[in-house]
């Protein structure tokens, strides 16, 4: 016997199964429903006429008693099948049949929707792949970036070999520590043995690097602890698209030896195409291969090795920097220097952190614009699906008559909203598509993780979420209005199309001055950031990069620093004899590209207490240099004389050398760097080494001709007014001329440097500017939408006022007084807002205040130009409206 329960569920299950059965059999019991009500209507009928009445009366009669027939149908209908899938086919048919009768109002709907969906696609993507998206590393939650806090400078934020190798042993929050060798430089190897040497960038890596961060060759292997030894065999591992540039895709390249800087090594492995240690650790770098980082062959030379930890499961990173407050004073440094262990810490963050943290708020201010830009979209398409509305007021109360209730109304036009949403959104993901893979493959710009953006699943989710969202932002306001509509009113009104009442058009001026008021914040934003970016653009780099360029040389001195003179003499004289070659210098570093910090100078015969004194970024320079690089030098350059056997020499920037000599002239004077004792030969004006917006730190050039600082390759700096590309060919033939080994690297313009640098300010304006300009455009169409339907709807009052003596001047001032007006209140709420959202940027700015009177003034010019505009054209037609016709009309 079944207990009630199992027979609810055999009932529910009965019916379900009826109503998936009528579901499918609609048509043939909408015939036999039409059948029964013609029968009851009939045989009513009949009993009328029996009872004395004539035929029209009976069956009028009939009718009456019965009730309204299609009611009865959809009372039927709701009560088998599923009623609600139905409706919504029903629905959905009808808005597709009533979107393709009016395609221009579909047409300009569905691009408006493509471009606000798809740029909300587009940021949301790369918000996601920079802020949200986990690292693309096994369990990445666990890893960490170890460095000291609020370090200034690479060499300040980076260890020596011995506090690795301490870390290592002595930590107990870690599972495992590992590090690469931060000042690997561009195009630092030559792929030999296959024609024309080949630049390739290389990073060393500790031997626990890729099993540290979880990352499995593609093919191959990972390293083995001999081929990270000194004198151990030499392997390399190549990324993906070294790999498929240079050998084509070919798995047998696994195993086998290629040349690097013309000694063999053998390729372990294939990284995988996920794995881009560029897009994670330097944005904007490509890295072709990385080898093992050798621990003796930089033991010595400071601290150079940036380390990553993979905390132990249970430990909070809370611990681990507990820890590290009183573990790295014990290191080996702490105890040979106890007077500055207390300065040696750390302070570890997460890795993702590390990585994106300084994208972050540039991202949400992004990402708040483009989500302002679908605002301004909705409010559009809702002004326009209004005024469709108005125009479909009839239709509305006919089948409002007819029976569909305010839920069904409302549903139609929400369906139809749907319905663009749906075509906007298919046609901004096309267009999505295409941009992000354009932003993946622009190295030039330096944002981190840039290049595995894309649209996975996660953005597709957006997309519905936010085509929904849209669809009922800007389908519910008209729809809720539609279900309003009073059916006798509706009815009644025939002729001249129906008019609308004035809390109708004042709800579609109140979203025009909520439109103008988005644009308004939109433009401010962009305003300040763009002059922001013309701040940064006039800063003093203390160089002149506009004509310079610079090219990596080749050149094989074995160590000895009168044949590194000779050699680079001899480059210096052949290339400043090329026609246009103004100056020519060297230099083993470039400002705004690989930095590092050294301990600073210090003067002479001063004492100084532990831990006093600061660091200093160091270059280590020709003579020619400066000049080379338009630099203003105040005392001496360098000379080829300044070697091994001459008096240290060192030129310093202006803020060191009035730091140190306040009030004194510092040429002359004499500083002891390390143990050293060198003479200040010339200031130079003070560089922007890290960033150009950054502050400026100490600087000390150093000559290249003294053994002390031998330079680890070095850079070729050139001055011509002659365009890069044009000089480009005939130093390149000289420097092979003098090295056929000479690798065929880029020759690069300087002003590229200072772009790579400024690339992520300039992506974020750029990218703010156009929303900005979009929204502007969108505001000026909800303008001259409202205003143009208001002049078609008063055509008659129009008339009557010229009729009675209104000038078509009076006309048209009186429209455009209006949009002013309206525009005007859009402006005074946009301000207020904008000075909120400009206190939420301030430190995006630069030289620029967040209550800057010049941005909040064009921004007021620009959209009341942009309004005026936009009201200029209905208020000609209206000034051109002839009374005659008008009134003839009424």
């Amino acid at each position: 016997m079944k207990n009630p329960s199992q027979e609810s569920s055999m009932d529910a299950l009965r019916r379900g199964w009826a109503r998936l059965r009528a579901f499918f059999r609609k048509q043939p019991l909408d015939r036999e429903l039409e059948e029964e009500i013609a029968s009851h209507i009939a045989m009513a009928t009949e009993e009328n006429l029996h009872n004395g009445m004539s035929p029209d009366e009976a069956r009028r009669k009939a009718m009456v008693k019965f009730g309204g027939v299609e009611q009865a149908k959809e009372k039927q209908r709701e009560s088998r099948g599923l009623p609600w899938l139905e409706r919504v086919l029903q629905d959905l048919r009808y808005a597709l049949r009533s979107l393709s009768r009016d395609r221009g109002f579909a047409t300009v709907a569905i691009l408006i929707l493509a471009l606000g969906i798809g740029a909300n696609v587009v940021v949301f993507s790369v918000v996601n792949t920079i802020l949200l998206r986990p690292l693309p590393f096994y369990d990445p939650s666990r890893l960490v970036w170890i460095a000291p806090d609020g370090a200034n400078g690479l060499s300040a934020s980076t260890y020596s070999v011995d506090a690795y190798e301490d870390l290592r042993s002595m930590n107990k929050s870690y599972e495992d520590v590992t590090g690469y060798f931060a000042f690997s430089t561009e195009d630092n190897y030559k792929l030999t043995g296959r024609g024309v040497p080949l630049p390739v960038t290389g990073i060393m890596v500790t031997g626990n690097f890729f099993h540290v961060l979880g990352v499995e060759p593609m093919f191959g292997r990972q390293f083995t602890p001999e081929e990270s030894i000194k004198g151990g065999p030499a392997a390399v591992m190549l990324t993906y698209p070294f790999w498929q540039r240079q050998f084509g895709g070919d798995r047998s390249i696994v195993g086998k030896t290629i040349e690097l800087d013309n000694k063999p090594v053998t390729v372990a492995g294939i990284l995988p195409e996920s794995f881009d240690f560029g897009a994670a650790f330097s944005p904007g770098a490509r890295v072709d291969v990385l080898t093992p980082l050798i621990m003796d062959d930089i033991r010595y030379d400071g601290n150079t090795i940036a380390i990553i930890g993979r905390l132990k499961p249970g430990v909070t990173i809370e611990q681990s920097r507990i820890e590290a407050r009183t573990l790295f004073p014990q290191f080996y440094w702490g105890k040979r220097f106890p007077d500055s262990k207390n300065n040696y810490t750390a302070y570890p963050v997460f890795l993702k952190d590390y990585i994106s943290g300084k994208m972050r708020r540039s991202l949400i201010v992004l990402w708040s614009a483009v989500g302002l830009i679908l605002l301004i979209v909705c409010v559009n398409l809702a002004n326009l699906l209004l005024a469709r509305a108005a125009a479909r007021s009839k239709e509305f109360a006919l089948r409002s008559a007819l029976g569909a209730g305010r839920r069904r109304l409302i549903g139609q036009v929400l369906t139809e909203s749907l319905v663009l949403a749906a075509g906007g959104a298919a046609l901004g993901l096309a267009l999505a598509y295409g941009l992000l893979r354009y932003l993946a493959h622009q190295g030039s710009i330096a944002l981190p993780l840039l290049s595995s953006v894309r649209l996975d699943g996660t953005a597709l989710i957006w997309t519905l979420l936010i085509t929904v969202s849209t669809a009922v932002l800007f389908g519910l306001v008209p729809g809720i209005k539609v279900s309003r509509t009073n059916v006798q009113e509706a009815l009644k009104d025939g002729g001249h199309g129906t008019t609308e009442g004035r809390q109708h058009e004042t709800m579609r001026t109140t979203l025009v001055i909520s439109e103008v008021a988005l644009a308004c914040v939109l433009l401010v934003g962009a305003g300040l950031l763009l002059r922001s970016f013309l701040h940064v653009l006039d800063v003093d780099l203390g160089f002149e990069p506009s004509t310079a360029a610079a090219v990596r040389i080749d050149y094989d001195d074995g160590g000895k620093t009168d044949k590194r003179s000779a050699i680079l003499q001899n480059i210096a004289n052949r290339v400043s004899s090329l026609p246009g070659v103004d100056a020519v210098g060297f230099s083993d570093n470039l400002p705004l590209d690989r930095n590092r910090s050294w301990g600073g100078p210090r003067i002479k015969g001063k004492t100084y207490k532990p831990g006093e004194g600061k660091g200093a970024f160091v270059y280590i320079v020709s003579p020619g240099y400066m000049k080379a690089m338009g630099m203003h030098l105040r005392g001496r350059d360098f000379t080829w004389q300044d070697n091994d056997n001459s008096e240290g020499a060192v030129i310093l920037n202006e803020s060191a050398a009035k730091e140190l000599w306040p009030n004194e002239d510092a040429v002359g004077k004499m500083a002891v760097i390390g143990k050293k004792d060198v003479r200040v030969i010339g200031v130079i004006a003070d560089v922007r080494d890290t960033s150009v917006e950054g502050k400026v730190s100490w600087q000390m050039y150093l000559p290249m001709m003294q053994k002390d600082w031998g330079p680890d390759g070095a850079v070729l700096v050139l001055r011509s007014k002659l365009p890069p590309e044009q000089l480009a060919g005939s130093v390149m033939r000289t420097l092979r001329d003098i090295n056929p080994n000479q690798a065929a690297v880029e020759f690069r313009p300087m002003q590229r440097l200072v772009e790579h640098a400024l690339s992520p300010r300039q992506f974020f304006m750029l990218l703010v500017g156009i929303f900005a300009g979009l929204g502007l455009l969108l505001a000026s169409l909800g303008i001259y939408g409202v205003i143009s339907y208001s002049v078609t709807r008063r055509t008659q009052e129009i008339g009557v006022r010229m009729a009675l003596g209104a000038s078509p001047g009076n006309v048209q001032m009186g429209v455009l007084t209006k949009t002013l007006r309206m525009t005007a209140v859009g402006i005074a709420v946009g301000a207020v807002v904008s000075l909120a959202v400009a206190n939420l940027i301030a430190s995006l700015l630069f030289g620029t205040r967040p209550t800057d009177p010049m941005t909040f003034i064009a921004m007021t010019i620009v959209l009341g130009v942009v309004a005026a505009l936009a009201g200029y054209l209905p208020a000609r037609r209206a000034s051109r409206i002839n009374p005659m016709v008008a009134l003839r009309n009424e």
